[in-house]
């Protein structure tokens, strides 16, 4: 059965909505970090289509793409928000967002959603020396099947990247797409999370824009 392709892109940006500005204020190095967003993640998803969903406020203000309850669902500057701040907050936000992608892929008989992400090259002090992750459930066969097809098809358009599956993070960590296979069976659901080196997005512009294209084509081809 052939896969409806669903993209969304939970970091796209770092706004600051109205009525959060002040507790952000003097944290501008930090919105700007990539802890306040995944930069060229936006850009990158907007070139496998239109984007179903995609957020732009930071994800410092909460986190699209943690579970309820996590202890890193709410930053620095929120985590001290009293419980009624944070339920508006969630009720504005969160809640939206998430029901709308779950919606939308219960809306379709056969899904492929991929999340699309970008990461800091340097992580602790420690530099990540790969340039695009797939991360994906191992105990998913369809998903294993397709990232490793779709690897090859990457490697076929650019042989010198460096491609690692389940890196930087693990597939099954907390995240939306790990959310929705515990609510979706295999037959149905497919999510993979796609990870790109932010160092190519801040690099050459045409060597950024030759890997977004080669992203693409080769997930066409995989999917083949």
């Amino acid at each position: 059965m052939k896969r409806e392709l669903i993209v969304t892109c939970e970091h796209g940006g770092h706004r600051v909505p109205a009525a959060y500005r002040s507790l952000f204020r003097g944290r501008g190095a930090l919105l700007a970090s990539h802890r306040g967003w995944d930069p060229g993640a936006l850009e990158l998803a907007r070139r496998f289509g239109r984007p179903l969903a995609a957020a732009t406020t930071t994800r410092l203000l909460v986190d699209l793409n943690r579970s309820a309850g996590h202890p890193r669902l709410f930053s620095e500057a929120t985590r001290d928000l009293d419980a009624a701040a944070k339920a508006r907050l969630l009720a504005r936000h969160y809640v939206p967002y998430r029901a709308a992608v779950e919606a939308a892929v219960r809306a379709r008989r056969s899904v492929l959603h991929l999340s699309v992400h970008s990461f800091t090259p340097v992580m602790d002090g420690e530099r990540r020396r790969m340039d695009v992750g797939l991360l994906y459930d191992p105990a998913r066969r369809g998903e294993a099947a397709l990232c490793a097809r779709w690897r090859r098809e990457l490697l076929r358009r650019r042989p010198g990247v460096a491609i690692r599956r389940n890196a930087p993070y693990r597939g099954t960590a907390d995240g939306l797409v790990t959310h929705l296979r515990r609510r979706l069976p295999e037959a149905r659901y497919w999510g993979v999370e796609l990870e790109v080196n932010q160092k190519h997005v801040g690099g050459a512009r045409g060597t950024w824009r030759a890997i977004q294209a080669a992203l693409v084509a080769s997930l066409r081809a995989a999917l083949r």
